[in-house]
């Protein structure tokens, strides 16, 4: 039963959030209460200390190409397994992220990671695309044309 109230928790979270942090649909709010917002020369320091990188992207965008050593967790699907990960303790640093600073999707698993309880929460508004120009560690995939 606290596990479905957990869930429930999560959803009203989710619609929350949404209405409140979202001014226009294609632009991320500059920031996210509990949460330490970053550029990406932060992320990178971040990255060098062993921060935890999670990727909320989607299977496809993830394939395309992520962050180096980062944890993929499609927010639409399985975001919720941080929630009782074993391998990230509520003390970790965790730097959350999706394409650009256009991706609703890491503001709101910045603030459900806060719900949660995780206490250093760092988001990564600039996103993939920043960390690639600035030719950061990133797994691409190979797209060969003949």
């Amino acid at each position: 039963m606290g596990f479905l109230n957990g869930y429930k928790r999560y959803f009203i979270l989710c619609l929350c959030v949404f209405f409140t942090l979202s001014a226009k649909a294609d632009e991320t709010p500059l920031g996210v209460s509990g949460a330490t917002t970053i550029n990406v020369f932060k992320a990178k320091e971040l990255y060098d200390r062993g921060a935890v990188f999670i990727d909320v992207r989607s299977d496809e965008e993830w394939t395309i190409g992520h962050i180096d050593g980062a944890l993929h967790m499609d927010f639409q699907k399985d975001f919720s397994k941080l929630y009782n990960s074993e391998y990230v303790s509520r003390d970790t640093p965790i730097v959350i992220y999706c394409n650009s600073s256009n991706c609703l999707r890491s503001a709101y698993a910045v603030a459900v990671s806060v719900y949660w309880g995780f206490r250093q929460v760092y988001y990564f508004r600039g996103g993939y695309f920043a960390w690639i120009l600035q030719d950061y560690p990133a797994v691409m995939s190979h797209i060969a044309s003949k």
